[in-house]
């Protein structure tokens, strides 16, 4: 049951990137208090509301960069960040380089897949 509580806001989030988490309006929604709604939701995902939320923005950044030909403070915008000084942080902690170099990167990696 709890379960399914958590993977509906999951898909939620998912569908909702640029909309922030307010926790206990999400957990009252999902019928679990607070501290039990992040313990199963963290038990399920392997990750906090917040840090799940965190991590699909950054990945779908990511494809808008290399994809869609979105600029870096466009893409960031997009997907929620209201700072594209934060956005940049995050990013180059997350996928260890700085956002333009590293869909420059896989770019060129996609293009010579293409070609082959």
């Amino acid at each position: 049951m709890f379960r399914q509580r958590v993977n509906k806001l999951r898909m939620r989030i998912e569908g909702s990137l640029a909309q922030s988490i307010e926790s206990k309006r999400v957990a009252a929604e999902s019928g679990l208090g607070v501290t039990t709604f992040h313990r199963q939701f963290k038990q399920i995902t392997g990750l906090s509301p917040i840090q799940f939320q965190k991590q699909l923005r950054l990945l779908e950044a990511r494809r808008r960069l290399i994809y869609s030909g979105h600029s870096v403070a466009e893409a960031a915008y997009e997907v929620g960040y209201e700072s594209a000084t934060q956005f940049n942080r995050e990013y180059s902690r997350y996928f260890g380089a700085p956002p333009a170099q590293d869909a420059s990167r896989l770019r060129q990696m996609e293009e010579k897949r293409q070609a082959v």
